[in-house]
């Protein structure tokens, strides 16, 4: 929008970048124009630095109050961390990267392994848990920065401003950072996706396009290697990019960047897991257990891996019975036989399925926490508090700025995307925390508009 300010004359502005843009000061003294930029960048990063500073404050307080429940300084509370912990320590000492035996050679995805093993060179120690929950911090920081930079490049700084409060208190937020899990660097991978998504869009040149797009391609791949269920994100995403239109062109180009860049990284594995099975294994052997979870004739929508054990224990009477050679290997047999019972299951049973899809999305948007480790009251208050604002903020940020462009509704596609994959699988409110990060964007587009005080930071791209 074309803005006029008076001086001696009434003269029309020339257009500002986008970090000049905003109010105009109403005093009847001409200002400089260049005097502002200088005044906001000033104030816009010193606000950023001290948000950042409370982020990863509220993070180590949290991890340091959480590591203080627990037993011992080796505890972790959560029971995939035991996995993750345990293939860290053979990529430290160079072990088989493998989960106890060799039957279970393509258990985890590596990202988070590797890092712990690289953490666990540093520190000589394998077996506190605390300096890992402050790596945790130190991602969840960073996450928190990668907030601001997609908010202030969708809207204005005033928006990155409180983008940034909003992920600094969010419990979901700062539960992830300080958890040994997978999400605490796949949100940061997850966020700086969509952030060189939404530069490729922006570019103004095709080179900058597919440099950008190639960039986020790379950086999905190492998120897929972090968090499987990652890995059909690009292709939905573009499959809804093309049928909506418009710029199918720019949609088809950024979107064959990205899977050029995500097949780079994630060729080497794929190469381990063939050499492996002598199968293609896009992410893990766990998808079959992981669907037989949520489809089952036990299946209540939330995690219950007590199936596993008979399971495995048949698979290996199987192979003791076998007069000759079976003809993969163990892992992947296991695999496949609880993928062909879970597919059986929901065959057989269509309408016990699609109950269990609904019960599935109740629970990952659930206002009240679901599961039972959530049996004190506060904690419940805590997450509903923390919650409920903000995805009424942020629906109000769906409703009013999806349809603006591809960006905007970029940011909604992650929650779209987990709900339909969780609604296979099995769900709980853990699985939509990366979706509220990024959903924070626009609820805080929405929150930024009634506040005031945010004015002298606004770009003036609301009017």
């Amino acid at each position: 929008m074309r803005q006029f300010r008076r001086a001696s004359s009434i003269r029309i502005a020339a257009p500002r970048s986008a970090f000049e843009q905003g109010d105009l000061l109403t005093s009847s003294c001409a200002v400089p124009v260049t005097s502002a930029p200088s005044h906001r960048m000033s104030r816009y990063h010193v606000s950023l630095v001290v948000i950042l500073c409370m982020a990863f404050a509220v993070r180590l307080a949290a991890a340091t109050w959480w590591q203080a429940r627990l037993p011992d300084a080796t505890s972790f509370a959560m029971p995939d961390s035991e996995s993750y912990w345990y293939l860290g320590t053979t990529v430290a000492h160079g072990k088989p990267y493998q989960f106890g035996t060799d039957k279970s050679k393509i258990f985890r995805a590596p990202g988070l392994p590797v890092l712990l093993g690289c953490l666990f060179v540093v520190t000589q120690d394998e077996k506190t848990v605390w300096p890992a929950r402050l790596w945790g911090c130190v991602f969840g920081t960073a996450t928190v920065a990668a907030i601001m930079w997609l908010a202030r490049l969708l809207f204005d700084s005033g928006t990155s401003l409180v983008a940034g409060l909003l992920a600094t208190f969010y419990p979901g937020g700062i539960v992830l950072s300080i958890m040994i899990l997978s999400e605490s660097p796949f949100c940061l991978l997850m966020v700086l996706h969509l952030i060189c998504w939404t530069l490729a869009w922006k570019a103004t040149g095709r080179r900058q396009q597919l440099l950008y797009a190639g960039l986020g391609g790379l950086i999905a791949g190492l998120g897929v290697l972090t968090r499987p269920s990652w890995l059909l994100l690009i292709p939905f995403a573009l499959l809804i990019a093309v049928a909506l239109g418009p710029r199918r062109k720019d949609h088809l180009a950024i979107g064959g960047a990205m899977l050029l860049g995500l097949v780079i990284i994630m060729t080497p594995w794929w190469v381990r897991n063939y050499r492996i099975t002598g199968h293609l294994v896009p992410t893990t052997l766990q998808v079959g257990a992981s669907l037989y979870d949520g489809l089952n004739p036990q299946a209540t929508g939330a995690s219950n891996m007590d199936f596993v054990a008979p399971f495995y224990t048949a698979e290996l009477a199987l192979e003791a019975s076998a007069e000759a050679p079976l003809p993969d290997v163990f892992e992947y047999r296991l695999d496949r036989r609880m993928r062909d019972a879970a597919v059986t299951y929901a065959r057989e049973h269509p309408g016990r399925a699609i109950q269990l899809a609904g019960i599935k999305l109740v629970r990952m948007w659930n206002l009240w926490p679901n599961a039972n480790e959530f049996g004190n009251l506060t904690a419940r208050l805590v997450v509903l508090i923390g919650y409920l604002p903000l995805l009424c903020l942020a629906l109000c940020g769906v409703y009013q700025y999806a349809r603006r462009d591809w960006p905007y509704l970029l940011c909604c596609l992650p929650a779209i995307y987990f709900t339909c994959l969780h609604m296979i699988f099995v769900s709980s409110i853990r699985y939509r925390q990366p979706a509220m990060l990024v959903l924070i964007v626009l609820a805080a587009a929405v929150a930024a508009r009634w506040l005031p005080g945010l004015r002298p930071f606004a770009r003036g791209e609301e009017a």
